[in-house]
């Protein structure tokens, strides 16, 4: 150690702080969740808790005739019983943009298994059975289940007296939100054009399957407000939506971050949340929910299903002379987050492309189907997966091998999207596309050895259905684009507050946020940037809750980027004030204190040139330094209602895929042996990080081509697959190899160069599997997901 006094001496080799940006560091949480000792938010516990459950409706659109609860409040153990009629403000609904959405259906119910009543009790299945026990008289009423019945002259109204922001400028009361794109002359550039392809295509309704269901406690205080420990990706954002509907101001609603099973977007909106404080401060009790799976399908939103019809337009030397689309979006009976769905599939529905001439709709609809909203990827997947069949009808029209007719088109930074925004930042779509072309090529049919076969490697896998009879291999390829961040003017920032101090002898440093960590790893991030920023070895995390600002939502790929600029950010401004403090102790000792830029570095404060003036314990003896800060990134504004047109984005991402399947044409079984991935992050921060969010990306993409899809019921809207016996999600059986060609091109407008990573590969993997099944099989397949009826035309029932 250089005392304040003695000669500054250079930094040893081998002292600067481990475990900072750029290093793969394991998660803190990493060993509890793989040993099955993390704390879930269903895991909490209360003494003297109660339970609470949720009655739902069991038709999709009728009346409320009467609900009668009288023998579910005589049951013992029962303590509560609640209804619409026993809310205790005038504000009754809530939602994420359009306050649509009731607490308990009022009227009417308007999906299948809306929330009408809540019990609590002192066991769950007590609750259970006091659900069970209200009697709800419904008038059914004719469901709206497609656009068709939707915009009919005649149709019955999802929302009576629509009165929010959107519905001056639709053409119908059913359709949540219009964006129109329109650039250039589209007629004119169909005239040039040498060929012309158009495709329909159905993108099924996704299921975010988180593992975790929805779950919580909410826990009565002494001054009469609530304290309520949640699993969600936004505190602050259900705390507004809370509060009203409890009639209590925001102070008096205190919420902490619980275990998070995974999000993806399910968690947006509100699922328990209001339901169990209202039900903790009626009782005057611990409430705790915990949905059953079955009851989760019900309880959160799902990626909205979509129909698309694209055009496209190419002269006979491969370059794009015109786009138009059409894309249907169905919200189901709720707004939730669709308005900024549409504003996405819109602006991002030409794909990482050059074209000029562009006509782009998108609409969402309000109808009796279940409630969608956001899920990883947010109106870019529905459109990747239709502008990248696109690209393969034009490629083969043309006689063009499909990744250089897509380099040849492809985006660069520079080039105009069809909103008229510039992308000022590297797109490395063309190179993308390259090295993941020349990435090696798995074995031919890997499932033969001289033991026999393995028929795990087969399709159909370990059903034994085949043993490579009429198994046939395709390879396909896509790429697509996805925005960073929250767009179209919204105030996207997120708050850090950042402490440093002396424990036991040694600087520790503290990071607060209301970052919600669902398993995407801010907290091995944020800890990286506190060693990197303050040069401490000891970091801890604080749990996130509502006592620190907002850091927005854990979605849009932007919390690495938003919430990480915020902790570099309090991290820079904490290390000024330390050098502060030390140019005030120690100044007069060495000039260098005054003159030198100073760094912390490895527990030391250093000048540039490496010499170190003092420990940092020294330092902040008697000391301790506390900031907290916002950080927002670039501002961006609305789309135009008319043209579209508007810097609606603030960052991209980028991604390609090549899938390599093998398909039993006989039988109609798949088996995806590959899907091979190059990704531009910017800067991998954790590289360990990063590759299991390309990997854990490409797979929920692969879900969706091959299995994934909620079945509604076109004539009643039930859903008819509400647990993962019916609805598939694909297991490490199902799991190809997933090799990573990881590129940082630094983005100057970004924290240390970064680009958020974790939806681009979910875009590009479902059209690349589709590509190459339809390279194995010759069929169109405009569909997802692909079942073994549209490979072999036999339908099942």
């Amino acid at each position: 150690m250089a005392s304040p006094s003695g000669t500054p001496t250079k930094i040893t080799q081998g002292s600067p702080t481990k475990g900072v940006i750029g290093e793969s560091t394991l998660r803190p949480d990493g060993t509890l969740k793989v040993t099955g000792e993390f704390a879930y938010s269903s895991d909490m516990w209360h003494e003297d808790m109660l339970w609470g459950q949720i009655l739902r409706s069991t038709v999709a659109h009728a009346e409320i005739v009467s609900i009668d609860t009288s023998q579910a409040l005589a049951m013992p153990g029962v303590y509560a019983v609640l209804t619409y009629d026993d809310l205790p403000t005038d504000v009754k609904n809530y939602g994420l943009e359009i306050q649509d959405t009731p607490v308990l259906a009022h009227g009417k119910v308007r999906h299948h298994g809306e929330p009408v009543a809540l019990v609590a009790a002192d066991h769950p299945e007590t609750a259970r059975r006091a659900a069970a026990k209200i009697n709800v008289d419904y008038r059914e009423l004719p469901v709206i289940t497609d656009e068709a019945s939707a915009t009919a002259p005649d149709a019955l109204l999802v929302h009576e007296n629509r009165d929010d922001h959107h519905a001056g400028h639709v053409p119908h009361p059913n359709i949540v939100h219009r964006q129109p794109i329109v650039r250039g002359d589209v007629a004119a550039a169909r005239e040039r054009a040498d060929v012309i392809v158009e495709g329909e295509y159905t993108f099924g309704m996704q299921d975010q399957a988180f593992l975790g269901p929805e779950s919580g406690l909410a826990v009565p205080e002494e001054d009469g407000g609530v304290h309520l420990y949640i699993a969600t990706q936004w505190l602050h954002s259900d705390l507004r939506q809370i509060a009203p509907v409890l009639g209590l101001p925001e102070d008096k609603v205190r919420m902490t971050l619980s275990g998070v099973g995974g999000a993806f977007g399910g968690r947006e909106d509100l699922s328990m949340q209001i339901h169990a404080c209202l039900l903790a401060l009626r009782t005057g009790k611990p409430v705790k929910i915990v949905y059953n799976r079955f009851e989760s399908f019900f309880g959160h939103v799902h990626r909205h299903p979509a129909k698309l019809h694209y055009e496209h337009g190419a002269t006979k030397d491969g370059k794009l002379t015109h786009m138009k689309c059409r894309i249907v979006l169905d919200g189901g009976a709720y707004a939730s987050a669709s308005p900024a769905v549409v504003g996405n599939a819109s602006s991002l529905s030409v794909g990482p492309y050059v074209v000029e001439d562009v006509d782009i709709e998108a609409i969402a609809l309000y109808t009796n189907n279940p409630p969608c909203g956001a899920m990883r990827g947010f109106g870019a997947v529905q459109a990747c997966f239709a502008y990248e069949a696109q690209m393969d009808k034009l490629a083969a029209k043309l006689g063009m091998d499909p990744v250089e007719f897509r380099r040849l088109n492809a985006m660069e930074q520079g080039t105009l999207l069809p909103t008229g925004q510039p992308v000022d930042s590297p797109a490395p779509v063309a190179e993308l596309l390259r090295r993941v072309k020349a990435m090696p090529m798995p074995p031919e049919r890997q499932w033969e050895s001289s033991e026999g076969a393995d028929v795990r490697q087969l399709p159909g896998g370990l059903s034994n259905t085949t043993h490579g009879e009429g198994v046939v291999r395709g390879v396909g390829y896509a790429v697509g684009i996805k925005n960073v961040g929250f767009s179209e003017g919204f105030d996207d920032y997120s708050t850090a507050k950042v402490r440093v101090e002396v424990v036991a002898g040694e600087p520790v440093a503290t990071v607060h946020t209301a970052m919600a960590e669902v398993g995407q790893g801010g907290v091995t991030v944020h800890a990286q940037i506190a060693r990197t920023e303050l040069g401490v070895t000891q970091v801890t995390i604080h749990p996130a809750d509502t006592q620190v600002g907002s850091a927005g939502s854990t979605s849009a790929s932007r919390q690495t980027y938003v919430t990480g600029g915020a902790v570099k950010n309090s991290c820079e401004l904490v290390r000024e004030k330390v050098l502060e403090i030390g140019r005030r102790k120690f100044g007069s000792y060495h000039p260098a204190w005054a003159t030198a830029e100073l760094l912390l570095e490895g527990g030391k404060v250093v000048t540039d040139g490496g010499e170190v003036l003092s420990d940092l314990a020294d330092v902040l003896e008697g000391e301790t330094v506390e900031v907290e800060a916002e950080w927002r990134h670039r501002p961006t504004e609305p789309f135009d209602l008319r043209t579209g047109q508007g810097n609606g984005h603030v960052q991209y991402s980028f991604a390609a895929h090549r899938a390599v399947v093998e398909v039993d044409t006989e039988l109609g079984l798949v088996k995806v042996i590959e899907l091979a991935c190059a990704q531009d992050v910017g800067k991998a921060l954790n590289p360990l990080s990063v590759l299991g969010q390309i990997q854990g990306g490409t797979t929920q993409g692969l879900g969706v081509a091959v299995m994934e899809e909620i079945v509604v019921d076109p004539k009643t809207a039930k859903v008819r697959n509400p647990s993962f016996t019916d609805y598939l999600i694909p297991t490490i059986l199902d799991t190809p190899t997933i090799p990573v060609d990881v590129l940082e091109l630094a983005d100057e407008h970004a924290p240390y160069g970064l680009r958020g990573i974790g939806e681009a590969p979910t875009l590009s993997s479902t059209p690349a599997v589709l590509a190459a099944i339809r390279n194995a099989t010759g069929l169109e397949l405009n569909r997802t997901p692909v079942r073994p009826e549209h490979l072999t035309g036999t339908q099942l029932s």
